[in-house]
């Protein structure tokens, strides 16, 4: 249903103030780049919708690209920002503002939600500048090129990342992008997309990464293992030397990708990560899947793999590749739908679909390129799919009890971070609670019902567990704020419920 007509105006007049203050230039309606739909896991923990239903402005510096984050009434406020040009070091500089924390030479994404950057027109390509993910979500960057991002030598961007993300982002979506690098960590180089600190729900598409030391990693260290849930499909990984991707803990769901050129090794996972592995074809490489360079194992599930002129070393020590033979070692199951191409036609299906400028055309999941539809512009969100605050989910590492639970069930699953997981209790109401070792600040609390059982919360009152003192109540899950309360246990009744209460998720907030 289109807007009213009073707020088709008061946009209006809201995109022309902030043009006015940005410098940025309007694009005419039909100039706005069809986004298509978020897929993959991207797809889940409330879906990710970039700045759908927000402004649109035209940016042709990395300066306006930050003017436009600022603009905004807030740092949650959607915008979809066009980019055409070259984004460089001498066009972006620190913007300030309320709604934005920006930095010179590089494009930062910190502490904010609900953007969308989309290359236009003759294109957009970031030059020797990396675009950086901090404390964000609901997050697309699409038809983009980031090519020759440097951590030493002249200049520098981002640590070295085409595109980093950090500490507590989640729903991100990256699509038709083109990730490059001209050598490795030797020429200054490090990697083409990386995710660490606590980074949940993304999915890289349709993209090309190639000319790099290094592909891409989840997780900084064997100890970074709050990371996961990453899907990669219809990729084209071409002269990587590792790291495509490296994988320390999680979930990753990887198929109908393109490897040419793997020089050293491939989809290395390590330190308990699980990986379903289906319909790529690997070409001209070494070592294509495995764990490597390290004696903390990780697990494979695999199918329709096709293996064209590959070569293995022989195992050992910290070598576990898993061929020639592969077999699965774990089972992952998938919790969205998808159509994966047969792995024979891959490489034609991305050679015509993948990377900036391919008019982001999708495989139908019949080897066949089509234009995608474009995404709605006036989504409204359920209320059991919020949009996460910003900062670090407290909950992921922390301890959980509660009343009686139903049979199969567990206090676990209301903070390992996968909604396909839940706790419920013995009957139609109860409690859970989220504790910590020592004494921790919280104001905000998100409750995320189990799929097959949203809307059975009715009513709920919000405890702090150390007093037993009531922070507030309501009705419905979704988001509850209250004010910073420092307390080492925070309790989650349920006074009232229709059907069988399932809770999901109970993430915790500092605000």
């Amino acid at each position: 249903m289109g807007r009213p007509v009073a707020r088709r105006l008061q946009a209006a007049v809201a995109i022309l103030a902030l043009a006015a203050a940005t410098g940025a230039v309007l694009s005419a309606p039909e100039a706005a780049a069809a986004a298509g739909s978020a897929t993959g896991y991207a797809t889940q923990n409330g879906g990710t919708t970039g700045g759908a239903g927000g402004q649109t402005v035209r940016a042709t510096t990395g300066t306006q690209i930050h003017e436009a984050l600022c603009g905004r009434a807030d740092s949650g406020t959607p915008i979809v920002i066009e980019v055409e040009g070259t984004i460089n070091h001498g066009n972006t500089t620190k913007v300030s503002g309320d709604s934005c924390n920006t930095a010179a030479g590089v494009i930062e994404l910190k502490q904010i939600s609900n953007v969308t950057i989309v290359g236009v027109g003759s294109g957009a390509v970031f030059d020797q500048l990396g675009i950086h993910l901090r404390e964000a979500s609901n997050i697309i960057i699409q038809n983009v090129t980031v090519r020759n991002v440097k951590k030493s030598g002249s200049p520098t961007s981002n640590g070295g990342d085409a595109i980093g993300m950090e500490s507590g982002v989640r729903n991100v979506w990256v699509d038709h992008t083109t990730l490059e690098a001209s050598g490795g960590e030797s020429e200054g180089y490090d990697g083409l997309f990386d995710m660490k600190a606590n980074t949940q729900y993304v999915t890289l598409s349709y993209s090309i990464l190639r000319n790099s030391g290094r592909g891409g990693l989840v997780g900084s260290s064997e100890s970074d293992l709050s990371n996961g849930f990453i899907t990669y499909h219809h990729n084209l990984y071409e002269n990587i030397d590792s790291r495509a991707p490296l994988l320390r803990g999680g979930i990753a769901h990887i198929y109908n990708n393109h490897y040419v050129k793997l020089n050293e090794s491939g989809i290395n996972s390590r330190a308990g990560a699980r990986a379903k592995v289906e319909n790529n074809y690997f070409e001209d490489s070494k070592d294509v899947l495995g764990t490597f360079y390290t004696d903390e194992a990780g697990y494979w599930q695999v199918s329709g793999n096709t293996l064209d002129n590959i070569t293995w070393s022989s195992p050992g020590g910290t070598t576990n590749p898993a061929g020639p033979d592969m077999k699965s070692t774990t089972t992952v199951d998938i919790p969205y739908t998808y159509r994966a191409d047969t792995a024979g036609c891959v490489p034609d299906v991305v050679s015509r679909t993948a990377g900036a400028g391919k008019g982001l055309k999708v495989s139908d999941g019949n080897c066949t390129p089509q234009t995608p539809t474009p995404t709605p512009t006036d989504p409204t969100p359920g209320p059991t799919d919020p949009t996460p605050p910003i900062g670090t989910n407290l909950s992921i590492g922390a301890g959980s009890d509660g009343s009686s639970k139903a049979a199969g069930t567990s206090y676990g699953d209301l903070r390992d971070g996968n909604p396909n997981t839940y706790w419920s209790p013995a009957g139609p109401t109860g409690s859970a609670s989220i504790k910590w070792a020592s004494a921790t600040s919280v104001s905000t609390v998100v409750i995320r019902e189990a799929a097959d059982s949203t809307g059975a919360i009715e009513a709920w009152r919000l405890l702090n567990g150390d007093t037993g003192a009531e922070l507030t109540s309501g009705e419905g899950a979704g988001v509850i704020s209250f004010p910073r309360t420092s307390l080492r246990k925070i309790t989650f009744e349920i006074t009232g419920s229709t059907g069988t209460p399932r809770i999901a998720e109970f993430e915790t907030y500092a605000g």
